[in-house]
């Protein structure tokens, strides 16, 4: 019997032994009159144990059957069970598995229903984190596009499938403020062109945003130099600073992961989530990966995940808007470098030489400084800005090499046998060159060894003239 069962046999108690009315016992029992009588009658009749439920002890009508609950662990255990302990072939949470025992099997299962039959036959058992400092939650932005967060987060996302000998790979993570929406981009590193190729994808899905919020890292945002400072700079720029600046996007760089903490949840969520969907999807390699991210992942997280703005105002701007509409992807989505022209109109980049156009030799000055634009995928535009701020492309075409070649000097060898060389790793026939009589080596050292010459002269003079003037004083001294 329950708690209340036995106070209401307590109650019933003293109207039987007619220390109180049936009425005075009514606001006692918490029931209406009617009810009260029903009640004392079935207790006047079978005692205390007429006051117990009657479906107590037995079977819920809303109880699954056994056989379900069968076949639903079963298929838990065969396609969504895993190890304990966090890591590769971590098994699948109540939630997760619910929603693919409906999607995959057609299997409808209330989450707390498959969460206790799960924990029940072993294939689940929350695990507590630890309390840590808890700290304020900031609040949303109010419109859409008015602050991206950007990060990437290294992780075995494919679970030792790449068959690479270092499997961790990083997932680019774009996350709304506002709204919650993600987009992701897998890759190998965290670099310059794999958070310029999320951001080039965010911008073809949605338009450019109003700013980025990310961390203090040279591939987005660095502090001044002490010769930034001393020119007077106030902004100092990456590559991917520069690009977003061009684009009139705002980089702001967080001092603490717990300020970008939208995105860092959502590191969690996908290395829990993502990881598991690329081991029933069987994908092995990074193309098929951001194939499924963009297309079946990104959407149905969206729809799962994402929140309606406080405002419906769109803060995104169009790429070919007014102000952007003259800069092509070539010039904004490239490494920019300033170079030197020099006097022969060669530009130096890396290990090429770029030889200016004749048409342009006249209008860019030797010694001044030009920009050198490498795209992705390796193409290079040479551009002159000027004072005003406008570009002008400059034509080049890859200057020769200068090859100096020994000038040939027949001399007459004796014949002497030499001993086989050493093998060094080079070919056999590769003979040592000899510097012709009138190489500059040659006139260098002759000047080195006129110079030595001249040098001993003039210290044995020196010593004939010293050891002259020591006689002449001896002599004066003793005559």
């Amino acid at each position: 019997m329950s708690r209340r069962e036995m106070e209401r046999a307590t109650v019933l108690a003293r109207v039987k032994t007619g220390s109180i009315s049936l009425t005075e016992a009514t606001p006692l029992l918490g029931l209406s009159y009617r009810q009260a009588k029903r009640l004392y009658a079935r207790y006047r009749d079978r005692g205390a144990t007429g006051l117990r439920h009657a479906g107590a002890g037995h079977r819920s009508n809303r109880a699954h059957p056994a056989c379900e609950r069968a076949m639903v662990t079963a298929l838990v255990r065969e396609h969504y069970g895993g190890e304990v302990s966090k890591g590769a072939n971590q098994r699948f949470g109540p939630t997760l598995t619910a929603e693919h025992l409906f999607s995959d099997h057609g299997v409808l299962v209330p989450v707390r229903t498959l969460m206790r039959w799960m924990t029940e036959d072993g294939l689940w058992s929350r695990v507590r984190k630890s309390k840590v400092t808890q700290h304020k939650r900031r609040e949303r932005k109010e419109h859409f596009g008015e602050l991206v967060q950007l990060d990437g987060s290294f992780h075995d996302w494919l679970e030792g499938r790449g068959g690479s000998d270092n499997p961790m790979d990083c997932v680019m993570t774009m996350v709304d403020d506002a709204t919650g929406k993600t987009l992701l981009e897998m890759g190998k590193e965290e670099t310059t062109w794999a958070a310029a190729n999320v951001l080039l994808s965010w911008i073809g899905e949605y338009g450019v945003p109003r700013a980025l919020y990310t961390d203090w890292k040279n591939v987005y945002k660095r502090p001044l130099t002490s010769a930034e400072l001393a020119r007077g700079e106030t902004e100092a720029y990456t590559q991917f600073g520069r690009m977003c600046h061009k684009l009139g996007i705002k980089v702001i760089a967080a001092s603490t992961p717990q300020a970008k903490g939208r995105v860092e949840r959502a590191h969690g969520t996908h290395q829990d989530r993502l990881v598991k969907e690329l081991r029933l999807k069987g994908i092995t390699d990074h193309v098929s990966a951001n194939a499924y991210l963009q297309g079946e992942y990104t959407r149905a997280h969206n729809a799962r995940f994402a929140v309606a703005p406080a405002s419906p105002v769109d803060y995104h701007v169009p790429r070919d808007s007014e102000a952007r509409r003259h800069l092509s992807d070539d010039d904004v989505f490239c490494i920019e470098t300033m170079r030197t022209v020099s006097n022969d109109y060669v530009v130096q980049y890396k290990t090429r030489s770029l030889q200016l156009d004749r048409q342009a030799r006249g209008r860019v000055p030797a010694k001044s400084k030009v920009l050198v634009r490498e795209t992705e995928d390796g193409r290079l535009r040479v551009v002159q800005k000027s004072h005003n701020g406008e570009e002008r492309v400059l034509k080049w075409t890859d200057a020769p090499e200068v090859q100096r070649t020994p000038t040939a000097v027949s001399v007459a060898v004796p014949a002497v046998p030499v001993a086989a060389p050493i093998s060094s790793g080079q070919p056999t026939n590769c003979k040592p060159c000899k510097p012709a009589p009138d190489h500059p080596w040659r006139k260098s050292q002759e000047r080195w060894v006129a110079r030595a010459e001249r040098l001993k002269q003039s210290r044995q003079v020196r010593q004939v003239r010293q050891l002259a003037r020591l006689r002449r004083a001896h002599v004066d001294v003793h005559p």
